[in-house]
């Protein structure tokens, strides 16, 4: 038996009737088929929400901060400020509650950052530039996925609401039109936490930056009071604060009220961030 295989093995290698192996007919055995057309921009992005979304199956404790906390803000500022600001919870209700939406979806964004340097660290981010691939749809891919959570928390909050009392004159219409113009704000301002993502070492690096500008930024606003009752000094800066125009224009729209220059303000900054942060966290993850 050893005779035989060693003659098969023979046969193999070194009989003469065998016809050589080139390297052109092996590369032309490899490519004899077509090259698959490279994925669109838009099939790639959608792709990689696909795999944010699946984070979320995987990890269902990540859907903490798009339930119970916003369930936990509107009845802890309703039922604890409600009636020395509005006379009543009921009253206040009316007020707070548009508010406490964009509060809790703003302060929501900025986990975006946190995913994309945890990638990094893994990385993952590696993995995803060696790809034959639209290179913004890997960002673009953690902000369809974060849509999701920013819509699951809208949701909760309205069930919430109107469980405890809450009626918006406004509307079907007029609530589909503030969650619209939320979620689209959401996406723009997330730009800038995928920046930090990018450029801060660690995940806890990038916690505590945000941390650092999304209180001040969402708190010094009319999330909760009227701002005629500050200070001139920290009203002007309340005025203008993104948040506060956003916070008006939602609320408007879901009471029925024309928000006006509250929703152009909000359009513009939502078109600034992108302008702004897109190219730059673009420009970082090229270079990372």
């Amino acid at each position: 038996m050893s005779t035989a295989t060693s003659a098969q093995g023979e046969g193999r290698t070194g009989d003469p009737d065998l016809a050589p192996v080139s390297a052109e007919s092996l590369a032309a055995l490899l490519v004899a088929g077509e090259r698959p057309p490279r994925p669109g921009a838009l099939s790639t992005s959608l792709t990689f929400g696909r795999r944010a979304v699946l984070k979320l199956k995987h990890v269902p404790e990540q859907l903490f901060d798009v339930t119970a906390f916003p369930i936990m803000n509107l009845l802890m500022f309703t039922y604890l400020f409600g009636g020395a600001l509005a006379g009543s919870p009921s009253e206040y209700l009316q007020f707070v509650l548009p508010g406490v939406l964009v509060l809790c979806v703003v302060m929501i964004t900025m986990y975006t950052g946190m995913s994309v340097n945890t990638d990094i660290q893994k990385g993952v981010f590696d993995r995803f530039r060696s790809l034959p691939i639209w290179r913004p749809a890997a960002m673009i891919g953690y902000l369809l996925g974060d849509a999701l959570r920013y819509s699951i928390a809208s949701a909760v909050m309205l069930v919430v609401g109107l469980v405890l009392g809450y009626r918006p004159a406004g509307g079907a219409a007029g609530v589909v039109a503030g969650i619209a113009l939320l979620l689209l704000f959401s996406f723009a301002f997330s730009w800038v936490w995928t920046m930090f993502g990018l450029m801060l070492r660690t995940e806890k690096a990038v916690m505590s930056v945000s941390m650092m500008v999304i209180f001040p930024l969402t708190f010094l606003s009319n999330v909760f009071v009227d701002p005629a009752t500050m200070p001139s000094w920290l009203r002007g800066f309340v005025d203008n604060s993104p948040v506060t125009h956003l916070a008006s224009a939602v609320r408007g729209l879901m009471a029925g009220d024309p928000p006006g220059d509250d929703l152009l303000w909000t359009l513009g900054w939502s078109a600034l961030f992108l302008l702004v942060f897109g190219p730059v966290t673009m420009r970082l993850y090229n270079r990372r």
